[in-house]
């Protein structure tokens, strides 16, 4: 794990804390042990007690090897996933049989480093005619000393054991580009209605962008499948970047998916504690980096959200810090009880932690230790749940597969 990684995505356990902060955390401890309720204007979500490994709802099967694995995702009604590595390159891995990996040719090239490279891989419902599955892809490209992220669209074309990308277009740029190796978070999400495409931008470490109207960092943006900002957006009448977006103030956002009622949820990295789980509301303002769960790396105090300062409150506020990696809202059969609930990888957390969701309420949760930082998780076609882990062994991650305990 590298020092950057470390220095942005595990949480610190705090030695120097001011006795006011402990209070507080003291206070917050407190409240995690009550059942879900309100407090002090924000929605407060029990965090569950992490199950011994012999309680686990699941098994765990070692399904593949990857090399630094950040997505996944099923081509449209095949067996067939594409997982993206984080250093350049996109494998092919059939969840039936024993079918080896397909290297797929014709990836774009990347600007990898610290929390850059590759990214998240999205296919277009519907697709798959002759072998061809259009798609939207992820990753960081850099500028002379400066970096963003991108997005492109093209197709994906498999034919027996080879695969190959065409016609790979860039529709988005971040922007400004600009230095260091954090936060592009560059998340995918198509609406339910399949005329949208959701993009996450981080803040990328700077901060007060999240606040501006005049670039696109720390941003939700809602765009036309073709990159374009979508018609109706809520700051359209200012034009410019904030014709693209959907909501603000928001930090590194490295998970977004719709719910079965087609809520909008993302999960949120935070600085120290802070992690968040938003419900995405159109035209709202989610606070960074002016109010937050968490406090600043050199522990300089962050208002807390509260009632009336015209933030959007987290349904979920994690302290200590978890690192959400990601967040999957399962829609399958085969895990009955989580249908239609959330599951987030955790990173600093090594856990999966399972969020009870009741339309646009947090009932409960629940942490499964996992042992290994989790980046992303994916629900097959048959409603099994697959995790990749992150970085073993220092470079390595392993595909798991996860198929309902038996009682």
């Amino acid at each position: 794990m590298s020092g950057e990684n470390f220095r942005y995505e595990v949480a610190i356990t705090r030695t120097t804390a001011t006795a006011l902060r402990m209070h507080r955390r003291l206070w917050q401890a407190a409240l995690m042990l009550l059942p879900a309720t309100a407090a002090c204007g924000q929605p407060a979500a029990r965090q569950g007690e992490a199950a011994a490994s012999g309680d686990l709802p699941f098994t765990t099967t070692v399904a593949a090897d990857f090399d630094s694995p950040w997505a996944m995702a099923f081509l449209p009604g095949s067996t067939w996933a594409a997982v993206t590595e984080k250093k350049g390159a996109i494998k092919l891995w059939n969840s039936r049989g024993n079918a080896p990996l397909i290297d797929v040719r014709g990836v774009p090239a990347v600007s990898f480093g610290g929390q850059g490279g590759l990214g998240d891989i999205l296919f277009e419902p519907g697709g798959g005619k002759g072998g061809r599955y259009p798609f939207y892809l992820s990753w960081v490209e850099a500028e002379g000393e400066t970096r963003g992220a991108v997005v492109g669209r093209g197709v994906l074309q498999l034919r027996g054991n080879q695969a190959s990308i065409s016609g790979m277009n860039v529709i988005w740029r971040q922007a400004p580009k600009v230095t260091g190796g954090g936060h592009f978070s560059h998340r995918l999400a198509i609406s339910p209605d399949g005329q949208y495409l959701y993009v996450t931008s981080g803040d990328r470490q700077k901060m007060t962008p999240a606040q501006a109207d005049d670039g696109l960092l720390g941003k939700v943006l809602r765009l036309t499948r073709d990159g374009k900002p979508a018609p109706g957006n809520p700051m359209a009448a200012k034009g410019g970047l904030a014709s693209q977006f959907w909501t603000i103030g928001h930090r590194n956002l490295l998970g977004i998916d719709f719910a079965p009622n087609g809520s909008l949820w993302v999960s949120e990295m935070g600085p120290k504690g802070g992690d968040e789980l938003n419900l995405i509301v159109a035209g709202r303002n989610y606070g960074w980096p002016n109010a937050s769960g968490g406090s600043h790396y050199d522990d300089a105090e962050i208002p807390d959200h509260r009632a009336g300062d015209g933030y959007e409150a987290p349904k979920v506020n994690w302290t200590p810090s978890i690192s959400p990696g990601g967040l999957m809202i399962y829609s399958g059969r085969k895990f009955a009880r989580w249908t239609g609930d959330a599951l987030v990888p955790a990173l600093s957390g090594q856990a999966i932690i399972h969020v009870d969701l009741d339309g646009d309420r947090v009932v409960g949760q629940a942490s499964y230790p996992m042992n290994a930082r989790i980046r992303a998780i994916e629900e097959g076609p048959d409603g099994t749940i697959y995790a990749l882990e992150d970085e073993r062994n220092g470079s390595q991650g392993r595909l798991l597969r996860l198929e309902p305990a038996k009682n």
